[in-house]
């Protein structure tokens, strides 16, 4: 079985930064994300989700306001561990899909194959305003718009070959250009021409994610290798993980392990705790443990790629053998 764990500032409960636990400072450094991921890495957790969005968090009294990069949180994290998979939740709807898939290429890169993405979308007049460049647009526009985004990081995850790298001194040839590709590709909203500027990910494709909010969620989770649902839906083609907000420091883990042991028809369970400083060791030092002991995870030392790490095959280039 698959598990996850959200990183979302202290947790999920807007008042988790206020315990005696924590010192506010980690959170905006960095630092208390940080302990949690290797904390979580060394009991066996599978993969992390950062917690983003386009819109800044309200500027509400007594909670932080403020709301740290998750693509930069994961690419700070990425060489500080060793086999957790990192998602960071990337806003897709007014961002350029270029730089989108230029940064998960170099996030699967600085990680050694354990990065990935969570594809969002935003429809809020907050979120347009951030960017200025459009209007905000309905949710089933930019869920529609979310999966050209996805089609198109493929193709240009694609777009160098394997071994299009020589590095050939001798010649002064760093790369064999007949095995770049160029993309040409016109979507309703934007239109991208290749190749990218990243080399081929360590895992070929990064794991792309979605989390299933919405019924227009539900239909562009197709597309997906990983989806996060509340509850299982029939039908998907990916790796289905339930999310589910925890708070083991207060609860225990014996329902929480009856819970998970119950999940029928999903791959896994996402967990969301609601203090990180508190939940987090609970769930590397007693769920992780009783998981284990009734045979439902797998050992804490599991290596490789995250695709590997989750049973998905590293999918072949669609164009090795064509023509540039």
């Amino acid at each position: 079985m698959i598990v996850g764990l959200e990183i979302d500032g202290a947790g999920t409960d807007p008042a988790a930064w206020r315990g005696a636990e924590v010192d506010p400072r980690a959170i905006l450094t960095g630092e208390l994300a940080l302990r949690a991921v290797q904390r979580a890495e060394a009991a066996g957790v599978d993969f992390v989700t950062f917690v983003d969005a386009l819109e800044a968090p309200y500027d509400v009294p007594d909670r932080v306001s403020v709301r740290l990069d998750a693509l930069g949180l994961a690419a700070r994290i990425a060489p500080l561990t060793e086999r957790i998979g990192l998602l960071p939740t990337i806003t897709v709807t007014h961002t350029e899909p270029f730089h989108v898939q230029a940064s998960v290429a170099t996030l699967d890169h600085v990680s050694g194959g354990r990065g990935g993405w969570v594809a969002d979308v935003s429809s809020s007049a907050a979120a347009a305003a951030v960017i200025g460049r459009r209007q905000p647009a309905p949710a089933a526009e930019t869920w529609r718009e979310a999966r050209y985004v996805v089609d198109v990081s493929r193709r240009l995850w694609d777009s160098w070959e394997d071994d299009a790298i020589v590095r050939d001194a001798s010649t002064g040839r760093y790369v064999d250009r007949e095995k770049l590709h160029y993309v040409e590709f016109e979507s309703p909203s934007f239109d991208i021409k290749g190749p990218s500027i990243v080399p081929r990910p360590p895992q070929g494709h990064p794991i792309t994610a979605i989390r299933v909010s919405s019924p227009e969620a539900l239909e562009a989770a197709a597309d997906a290798d990983l989806v996060l649902v509340d509850e299982v839906p029939t039908q998907l083609n990916a790796l289905v993980v339930v999310s589910v907000e925890v708070r083991p420091h207060l609860d225990g883990v014996d329902g929480l392990v009856e819970l998970i042991e119950g999940l029928a028809g999903a791959d896994g369970v996402h967990l969301r705790p609601a203090s990180v400083e508190l939940d987090v060791p609970v769930i590397a030092d007693e769920l992780l443990p009783r998981l284990r002991e009734r045979g439902l995870v797998g050992p804490a030392e599991r290596g490789g790629s995250l695709r590997g790490r989750l049973g998905l095959g590293r999918p072949a280039n669609r164009y090795v053998g064509s023509e540039r």
